[in-house]
């Protein structure tokens, strides 16, 4: 398929994915609103429809909760087709039915990059109204993902880290016991082949986690402190921390100079806090159980996120290009979820391998914002290439490129809209 009808099918998954002004992941496997994937989709109606790329963002923000969390699904109406719905939820912190937890805070960044691609007048009143309901969010994620001040963003449940059954996850999940998990159906695995999928073992216990939070009406703070599940993570505290510095630019760009001293303290306290997820053994930066102090022993694709933080020391940076190297000497396509040499990689099993286009999205650009742009590059025409070989999938195998989980994907095709497709230098050479 040539550039022009990949973009033309890109374009369409977005459109055919467009719920009235929000989009869904994908029919069927996701039918519901998603706040990361939402505000990647923004980036990619961005490149033909600005006005509807900021509809998809103020709709994710219209489930915003009264204390500041946007939730990570918003069930605009009862699918029977997706499990867990509102009713296993239990929640009642804002105005749309929703799950009790965030996702990963991407909005911030990409409402400056809104602004960059469009800076009239409406864009900017739209994002004057974004912007404090972003800091509020941000807010909310330094109260109660960091609730001992430690610079590091913690996840109270796998899906709230956006990389749900990551192998980091594995140990402290085995510490969750399994009770008030009442017989259910999961229907994820009636879309996607179960290999591709999550365990049985581990959605008991995803769902034991909703029960203990359900039981303190997810109050957060109570949250916070009794969660059988707290794991700080280098991918939530990353993506923050970047998405810090972007509202830092909002703020000043949009004369919100009140705001600037608290999102100023919150980007030194995660820049001074990111040391404690550096393992000196591997020389990145990982998960924490911070319920018993352990770090994991995996290098993830969200260890690549330093850069894009704005991490770029040489004692950082350089073992990062390394095992870039390492890596990408193991497998074909770049970046795995998890290191290829880990004995709990599996190269189509949802985040214990597969590549991802939004995060090679997010590693690339921190790479070429630390001066490195060959590797940089490669994460790109690595991404094009997997979509080019396996269409608008939701994920890939790093090994064969095999198309793997949902299909016409649509975050997938926003990444091939606004960065993934080859440039007229690609075609050129």
């Amino acid at each position: 398929m040539s550039q022009t009808e990949l973009d033309k099918v890109a374009r369409k998954i977005l459109t055919d994915n467009d719920q009235g002004g929000y989009t869904v992941p994908t029919k069927g496997l996701y039918p519901y609103q998603w706040n990361w994937d939402s505000v990647f989709v923004a980036r990619g109606f961005a490149t033909f429809d600005t006005d509807r790329a900021w509809r998809e963002i103020e709709l994710l923000f219209e489930g915003q909760w009264r204390d500041g969390m946007v939730p990570h699904i918003l069930f605009r109406k009862d699918d029977p087709s997706y499990f867990p719905g509102p009713s296993v939820w239990g929640t009642d912190g804002g105005p749309i039915p929703s799950s009790g937890h965030s996702q990963p805070p991407v909005a911030a960044t990409i409402v400056r990059d809104l602004l960059e691609l469009d800076a009239s007048d409406a864009a900017l009143d739209r994002a004057k109204l974004l912007f404090p309901k972003i800091l509020q969010w941000h807010r909310w994620f330094m109260a109660y993902r960091d609730p001992d001040n430690l610079g590091v963003i913690a996840v109270i449940h796998p899906w709230e880290s956006g990389r749900d059954n990551l192998p980091d996850w594995d140990d402290a999940l085995r510490d969750v016991e399994i009770k008030d998990v009442a017989p259910y159906e999961r229907k994820d695995t009636s879309h996607v082949d179960p290999a591709m999928r999550p365990h049985k073992e581990d959605y008991d216990r995803y769902l034991s986690i909703v029960a203990a939070c359900r039981k303190v009406a997810w109050d957060p703070e109570k949250v916070a402190r009794t969660c059988p599940f707290f794991v700080a993570d280098p991918g939530i505290t990353f993506i923050l921390l970047r998405a810090c510095r972007d509202l830092l630019a909002l703020a000043d760009r949009l004369g919100e100079t009140a705001a600037q001293p608290e999102i100023e303290g919150w980007i030194s306290r995660m820049e001074t806090g990111a040391a404690r997820l550096w393992n000196a053994e591997l020389k990145a930066h990982v998960a924490m159980n911070l319920r018993t102090g352990k770090q994991t022993d995996g290098v993830s694709s969200a260890s690549f996120l330093a850069p894009y933080a704005g991490l770029t020391d040489p004692e950082v940076l350089k073992p990062l290009q390394e095992h870039f190297d390492r890596i990408s000497a193991k497998i074909r396509y770049l970046m795995p979820s998890y290191d290829p040499e880990h004995q709990a990689y599996e190269h189509l099993r949802y985040w214990r391998g597969p590549v991802w286009a939004m995060v090679n999205f997010m590693i690339a650009r921190g790479f070429a914002e630390a001066g490195d742009p060959g590797r940089s590059d490669r994460l790109r025409r690595d991404t094009a290439a997997l979509i080019q070989t396996g269409g608008f999938a939701e994920y890939f195998s790093p090994e064969t490129a095999e198309a793997a989980g949902g299909g016409s994907f649509s975050w997938t095709a926003a990444i091939w809209l606004a960065w993934a497709r080859p440039s007229q230098a690609d075609q050129a050479a």
